[in-house]
């Protein structure tokens, strides 16, 4: 009976497989019996291993992996641990969780580089205990793809953050009465015209004008004890839809149906006559997404099977009220959608500008649109011509 239980896991995760890298592979004519012979040596050599990988796992872990690959990562599922090391694979090595990426989500990750892992469904979470007890964890679904930057970092990315904290000590130890006078107007005037939440537009001089006034999203999250470090609000087009959301814990799931996550259940907000294609792109949303608030800033994770469309400033290429920038985040992907270092140099650049040079920018929003993008590469140029979409407000001090 053991043996037959675990026969049977074995073939259910073999059949789950989404193939081989060659599968990716393109081939041209001219080798086509050549490709056809390597990519058959390739699916045997990884059958052997995946037999091999799966042989030292015991019954309750192979029962995780087969309702983590199967469920698509929809259900919580725990740690499939393996210990530290590579393993064989033909006549090269490589890590038990790019193997496993490999065979049962992405056939082309390569490196252990290209992979992060999802701190909030991955316990234990941090590296040092890794390194401490001797295993990884291979549960697939514990990991994600990280997004790559679709041109060079702009300067500020390579700028130290210590150079930057000196920088701003100085500007502080430096500074005149008068000059602090000068300053302490120029941030009453800032936040006097920055609002609590925005609509974002399409061209480097397009002003962003607000929504609600400043403190609905106090208002909405003091009604729940704790602190919080953001509140979420889904609009339609240029409607929003049901109140604010509150975030306390460090991730959040944002879906349509339950049981889909746990956290922000956009199919419980009721509205009449809604449009055609808001009805469509709610069909696909799914599982949606996950954000997590993390040491480095507030990730992105796309659980669903489309993509999001994401626009913060600190993804913006440059100086965020001359360069409107819209990144895509393809499913099973993450992104850093918020960095907090490269918001603290971009906060020393604001405080040298008595007045942004276009207007009104809340340098603590984040749009997300599901499905559908917005900008100078789409049709839509604003993100309130997206069927539906989400506004993230950061608190002034969201760090863990």
């Amino acid at each position: 009976m053991f043996r037959s239980k675990r026969s049977s896991l074995v073939r259910r995760l073999w059949r789950s497989r989404v193939g081989t890298t060659a599968d990716s592979t393109p081939t041209g004519d001219s080798k086509h019996s050549a490709s056809a012979a390597e990519a058959g040596e390739l699916e045997k050599e990884f059958k052997s291993t995946a037999q091999s990988f799966l042989k030292r796992l015991n019954e309750s872990q192979l029962e995780q992996l087969v309702d983590a690959v199967e469920s698509g990562g929809v259900d919580h599922t725990d740690c499939v641990l393996f210990p530290q090391g590579e393993i064989r694979l033909g006549r090269r090595s490589v890590d038990p969780r790019v193997f496993c990426a490999q065979l049962f989500r992405w056939p082309d990750v390569e490196y252990v580089g290209e992979l992060k892992r999802l701190q909030f469904n991955c316990q234990p979470s941090s590296d040092e205990h890794e390194k401490i007890s001797g295993h990884v964890c291979c549960n697939p679904y514990h990991l994600s793809r990280l997004c790559r930057p679709e041109s060079p970092p702009p300067p500020y990315s390579r700028y130290p953050v210590k150079r930057a904290q000196e920088e701003e000590e100085t500007l502080k130890e430096g500074m005149s009465p008068d000059m602090g006078c000068r300053n302490a107007r120029s941030e009453k005037r800032q936040a006097d015209w920055t609002p609590a939440s925005t609509e974002t537009g399409n061209t480097p001089t397009e002003r962003l004008q607000p929504y609600m006034s400043p403190t609905d999203a106090e208002n909405e999250s003091s009604q729940q004890p704790g602190r919080h470090w953001c509140n979420v609000a889904y609009w339609e087009h240029r409607t929003r839809v049901g109140r604010m959301y509150t975030v306390f814990n460090d991730h959040v799931d944002i879906f349509l149906e339950l049981p889909h996550g746990n956290g922000f259940c956009l199919g419980l907000l009721h509205r009449e006559g809604r449009s055609e294609p808001v009805l469509r792109t709610r069909t696909k949303i799914g599982p949606g997404l996950t954000l997590s608030l993390e040491d480095d800033g507030v990730w992105a994770y796309n659980r669903s099977q489309h993509a999001l469309f994401v626009n913060s400033l600190t993804l913006n290429r440059s100086s965020p009220s001359r360069t409107f920038r819209v990144t895509r985040i393809e499913p099973g992907f993450s992104l850093n959608i918020y960095d907090f270092a490269k918001s603290r140099l971009l906060e020393l650049d604001k405080q040298r500008e008595s007045q942004p040079p276009d207007g009104p920018i809340n340098t603590r929003a984040i749009q997300i649109s599901f499905i559908k993008g917005w900008g100078p590469r789409y049709s839509r140029p604003f993100i309130t011509s997206c069927p539906c979409w989400l506004e993230v407000i950061l608190s002034p001090t969201p760090q863990r």
